[in-house]
């Protein structure tokens, strides 16, 4: 059984539930009525269908309770195991692109990474404890959608301060990507908030946009070199379309050049 099973089972179990327990404030206010009324024999018929409305209750309670198929031990193993191929397949029923990487599942512009022992995901930087498949591809699919808040031309500054600070009196020449992450998650604690992926997301963004200068009128490149030739040092990231694109470095030349 998929998590997706489970949880609708769940749900169906907790909404027959949630229906007896409305019969059941029907039935008290019926026996309510006759016992203020005095009608014995409204009172009798208003009791004995309380006692068969308890009686469903407690069975339905019961069906509830033990609607979730999973568990502690089979959760954190199917979340660790099976979700993210769970995940690909619900996405991918409505025709969404999505990609697995080591690092999480990508469905553009989000990255979004199963936190197991926690029963939670994170969608970017958003922790989320509903994880039901198609609520999260949902969650994926809204985002997709939405404008970004951030925009390539910040992003860009940034990493101009980054460059300098790698650079320092060498401005103008190429410098590793990985550098400059590292510049720019130098404070301890900062690589949990802002990981590879999210930067080399960021990256492809600001690649894609058609921003090609600083505020200032400075230029920029993402020189590949002969850094892509091979896996160490380069960023790979995934395109909506499938693509798989490679970063390496990057240059900043002055307004002048």
């Amino acid at each position: 059984m998929t998590f997706e099973q489970g949880f609708a089972e769940a749900e169906r179990a907790a909404s027959a539930a949630g229906k007896v327990v409305g019969a059941l404030a029907g039935a008290v206010k019926q026996l309510e009525k006759a016992s203020a009324e005095g009608d014995l024999f409204k009172m009798r018929k208003a009791s004995e269908r309380l006692a068969a409305i308890i009686e469903s209750a407690r069975q339905d309670v019961v069906n509830a309770r033990s609607a979730w198929p999973f568990s502690a031990e089979e959760e954190e193993t199917y979340l660790r195991e099976s979700y993210a191929a769970e995940v690909i397949a619900t996405a991918k029923a409505e025709n969404l692109q999505i990609q697995r990487r080591d690092e999480g599942l990508i469905l553009f512009p989000s990255i979004l990474r199963i936190l197991a022992a926690e029963r939670a995901v994170k969608i970017n930087r958003k922790k989320a404890t509903g994880i039901r498949p198609s609520r999260v591809v949902k969650a994926l699919r809204d985002i997709q959608a939405r404008k970004q808040k951030g925009t390539p031309e910040n992003l860009l500054e940034v990493l101009h301060r980054a460059y300098r600070l790698v650079a320092g009196n060498e401005y103008g020449k190429t410098v590793t990507l990985v550098s400059i992450y590292d510049a720019l998650t130098m404070l301890p604690g900062s690589t949990v908030s802002y990981d590879p992926t999210d930067f080399v997301r960021d990256l492809f963004l600001l690649d894609r946009s058609g921003v090609t200068r600083t505020k200032s009128g400075t230029a920029y490149s993402l020189p590949a070199s002969t850094g892509t030739k091979s896996s160490k040092g380069t960023y790979s990231f995934t395109a909506p379309d499938g693509e798989t694109v490679s970063y390496y470095g990057i240059r900043f030349s002055e307004a002048s050049e």
